[in-house]
């Protein structure tokens, strides 16, 4: 039986506030940590700076060259992690809810292991599965933050469900599939950035005049793989739009990241075309990188706010948080 919690006083609500705004800044701050991250892969700094975790032994080298995009995203990185700790700490002092006390301090887990991945890239000379493994994880850090971020809103705290769900697949399964694909091609990318397959197909929409390659390289099959998760990623970004459009188009907390990810997956398209005849052209590249972390940011926005205001097809009555937060597989 669950107990009804006591009203909260201004001075609690106050500190909420500014808990979830403090979340926003740190979600904000690390996608710009992954755009950065980009454009250390986009001028091949990789290795411009041979040690870790220090740079040629000091904390502060001379920021020249390649040197200052590779301890640039040290200490982008590095502020990230602190800010992160900071909202856990926070999280821990101040949030009632165990599983989202949990979920700052699984980002706290996270960015430790991503701080040692980046480590290990550098002394390992950029293994390609350590450097994806790298990739994979900024991501996951990306998530985590930007679920704190939605759940400590007090549109999220005041939400109920409220909107009957009908069709099949439901809008559930199908922002929770388009959220899913969406991280499988961002893998995809990261290998074909890795194992340095950007220009194994070096025209678009085309490839080598044809609509599919009349000869396959192992860096040629991955390119062409991301092209093809490209267009699942589309549909799946035009089904889930089309959906709540038709259904809820009343919802503002559904439409507003439909149509969001609709101009997101336009301007993607553009930048994975320009990246092409660019010639991977700095710029273009590594924004082509943090618009698929924009775009899995906004799918997983979606996803969660789906799950919170949409009934159970199987359930009548509204859920409670502690539902929402099982929704979330954080169970407290």
């Amino acid at each position: 039986m669950h107990r009804k919690p006591p009203p909260q006083s201004s001075h609690h609500v106050g500190s909420n506030l500014w808990l979830h705004r403090f979340s926003v800044l740190v979600a904000a701050s690390t996608l710009v940590l992954i755009f950065v991250g980009g454009l250390v892969t986009s001028t091949d700094s990789g290795l411009a700076v041979p040690d870790w975790p220090l740079s040629y032994g000091q904390f502060f080298p001379r920021m020249v060259g390649g040197i200052l995009f590779e301890h640039g995203h040290r200490m982008v990185a590095a502020t990230v992690g602190v800010l992160i700790v900071i909202l856990a700490i926070w999280l821990w002092r101040r949030e009632p809810r165990k599983w989202v006390r949990r979920l700052g301090g699984l980002a706290v887990l996270a960015v430790i292991c991503q701080a040692a991945l980046g480590g290990i890239t550098v002394l390992l000379l950029l293994p390609p599965a350590v450097s994806v493994s790298h990739a994979a994880l900024a991501e996951i850090v990306l998530c985590l933050t930007v679920s704190i971020a939605l759940v400590t809103s007090r549109s999220w705290q005041e939400a109920s469900p409220h909107i009957e769900e009908v069709g099949s697949p439901s809008l559930r399964t199908l922002t929770t599939a388009t959220t899913v694909i969406v991280y499988l091609q961002i893998l995809l990318g990261a290998l074909m950035r890795h194992t340095a397959s950007g220009l194994a197909i070096p025209d678009f929409p085309l490839s080598y005049g044809h609509l599919i390659p009349p000869f396959f390289t192992r860096q040629i099959l991955v390119h062409f793989a991301h092209r093809v998760g490209a267009l699942v990623v589309a549909l799946f970004i035009v089904w889930v739009a089309a959906r709540i459009l038709r259904r809820h188009r009343s919802e503002r907390a559904l439409r507003t990241p439909a149509y969001l990810l609709i101009c997101a997956l336009m301007v993607q398209i553009f930048l994975g075309a320009k990246t092409i005849w660019s010639g991977k052209g700095v710029i273009p590249t590594t924004l082509h990188v943090a618009g698929g972390a924009f775009i899995l940011a906004t799918s997983l926005f979606l996803t969660l706010t789906a799950r919170r205001l949409l009934l159970s097809q199987s359930v009548s009555q509204p859920v409670t948080e502690a539902h929402a937060g099982a929704a979330m597989e954080q169970i407290e």
